[in-house]
């Protein structure tokens, strides 16, 4: 810790003194940032703006973060960092810190243009992320002021990508051209954009004020008219692109869930109401595992993962094995019993769950390889906790799948679903079968508890929100049938998030509720034939 306070100290008094020596920002420019009139502050930024010179960053992002303060009694201007001050304007450290130091505060419309001015000034960085990240921070600007630096910046990149951004960039900064060609030349090179923003910026051109539109000319209206249904377009295609995505991750989480009741409810023909209470089990198996490893390995947080699937999977499965021999077994043939034994057993692992964790949510925190996203579009990111657990349902399901047609308990439970009394003649064990078989759909629901953890909180009523969803997939699907999970699995997700877009949540699940009842009353075997221990009833 010591050593760790030194390299701090060390590091902040080499950022004070470097932050202004080198700076190209002059005493009176210096004044007027720190000065309260916001038109005085915004017109020295842009004027250090347009200059171009990458030293004045240290300043401006010292400003941005607050640590600029200013005394009234000694007129000092002083950056704060780690408890120690220097002189704004020598540079020089000071050794005692008036009392009367007071935060320069700024508004909004500053904040804003400190932002674009830093990130004008990093176009020229070396480094192409942060030449990347500011040319996206400027994306929205059309302030003229930044257009020569902007410019330079164009004729000086090598990178196609940040070329393409700049070139927007410049196209929104041309919007204010006196010259009516640059600003056609700029309305056309706008239509190629797939940035939201850009939308509102065509809009404005085309906006009426007082029944007069206000832009006058009408052939700057009727480009920005084409450009603006150009952006449209892309646009929209981006937003199909984010709904079919949205669609197969809520698919892919429908699968997760639904694959253990494929199994519990269509090859064994029961009717476990606790299956979303072993989602849960699944959910607090992942959090119990997060904090294990975070107390004792902190240095393997970001992988605690691996040990949470498999611990999910065994809590889950080894509960649901209890319930199996506990309580189902004595209720076969009885689907009315099994209903209702297996949602007190719900009622009671809630209330379980809530007197060991509490009634209140738990979070369970991502790992860093989860977090962030992929950006196809402006407007379409695809989250990286989303990828994986779409990754994650097709590794299961292909598990699941050669479980059951590779393995010597796959065969078991094949014989003992297709016709129990002629496996029992050939010496299978149909009710240690039966157990294994419910600890196996059980421990799937858990690997779903996991799997949802990763993307939302977890609570005791986790489970309840899955499990109708979950016997409508298998029903729509054909019980017993895992292709057919799979595909009513990704076709309600992509079709729930379609329908969420027009009608809304709510009218969406109820349109869907519909259509499956409908469906089923016209197929009751659902997609596929049905198959399962009470196909021979």
């Amino acid at each position: 810790m010591i050593l760790v306070r030194v390299v701090r100290c060390v590091l902040a008094v080499f950022a004070l003194g470097v932050i202004l020596p080198a700076a190209a920002i002059t005493p009176e420019q210096v004044g007027k940032l720190v000065a309260p009139e916001s038109e005085v502050r915004i017109e020295a930024l842009n004027a250090i703006a347009a200059a171009g010179d990458e030293s004045a960053i240290g300043f401006l992002a010292a400003l941005a973060e607050g640590n600029v303060q200013t005394s009234a009694s000694t007129k000092k201007i002083v950056i704060m960092a780690d408890g120690k001050g220097m002189d704004a304007l020598t540079g020089q450290p000071i050794a005692k810190l008036p009392e009367d130091l007071d935060e320069v505060v700024a508004n909004n419309v500053f904040r804003r243009e400190l932002a674009a001015a830093i990130a004008t000034l990093k176009l020229t960085s070396r480094d192409r992320a942060v030449r990347l990240a500011a040319a996206k921070t400027l994306q929205d600007e059309t302030e003229g002021e930044r257009l020569p630096l902007v410019e330079r910046a164009i004729a000086k990149e090598s990178d196609a990508d940040i070329k393409a951004l700049l070139e927007r960039v410049r196209s929104n900064l041309q919007l204010n051209s006196k010259d009516k060609a640059v600003r056609m030349t700029a309305i056309t090179s706008l239509g190629s954009s797939v940035n939201p923003n850009t939308k509102t910026i065509l809009i404005e051109l085309l906006a009426k004020k007082g029944g007069e539109f206000a832009e006058a000319d009408a052939d700057i209206r009727f480009a920005a008219q084409k450009s603006l249904a150009e952006v449209e377009r892309r646009l929209s295609t981006g937003e199909r692109i984010a709904q079919v995505f949205s669609g197969i991750s809520l698919g892919s989480i429908l699968l997760l869930a639904a694959l253990g009741l494929a199994i519990t409810y269509g090859l064994m023909g029961v009717i476990n109401m606790a299956h979303g209470e072993l989602i849960m089990i699944g959910a607090y198996a992942t959090y119990v595992v997060q904090n294990l490893v975070r107390a004792n390995a902190p240095g393997w947080f970001n992988w605690y993962l691996l040990a949470a699937v498999p611990a999910s999977f065994i809590c889950a499965a080894v509960v649901g094995m209890l319930l199996e021999r506990g309580v189902i077994r004595f209720l076969y043939g009885r689907p009315l019993e099994t209903l209702l034994a297996t949602w007190g057993i719900s009622l009671i692992l809630i209330q379980s769950v809530r007197t060991i964790f509490g009634a209140q949510n738990v979070q369970v925190e991502n790992p860093v390889w989860m977090s962030g996203g992929v950006e196809l579009l402006s407007n379409v990111v695809l989250p990286w906790s989303r990828i994986v657990i779409i990754g994650f349902s097709a590794l299961v399901l292909v598990l699941v799948w050669l479980a059951l047609t590779r393995t010597r308990l796959g065969l078991f439970v094949r014989g003992v679903t297709q016709n129990r009394s002629m496996a029992s003649c050939m010496g299978v064990h149909t009710g240690r079968i039966d157990t294994w078989c419910f600890g196996l759909g059980s421990g799937i629901a858990g690997l779903a508890g996991c799997a949802l953890s990763q993307i939302g909180n977890v609570g005791p009523d986790l489970g309840q929100g899955y499990i109708v969803d979950s016997f409508m997939v298998v029903v729509l699907g054909g019980v017993g049938q895992l292709a057919g999970t799979v595909y009513a699995a990704m076709g309600l997700g992509i079709v729930n998030k379609f329908l969420e877009g027009i009608s809304g949540a709510v009218l969406a699940k109820i349109t869907v509720l519909v259509f499956i009842i409908v469906f089923i009353q016209k197929r009751p075997q659902g997609m596929f034939a049905l198959k399962g221990r009470f196909a021979d009833a």
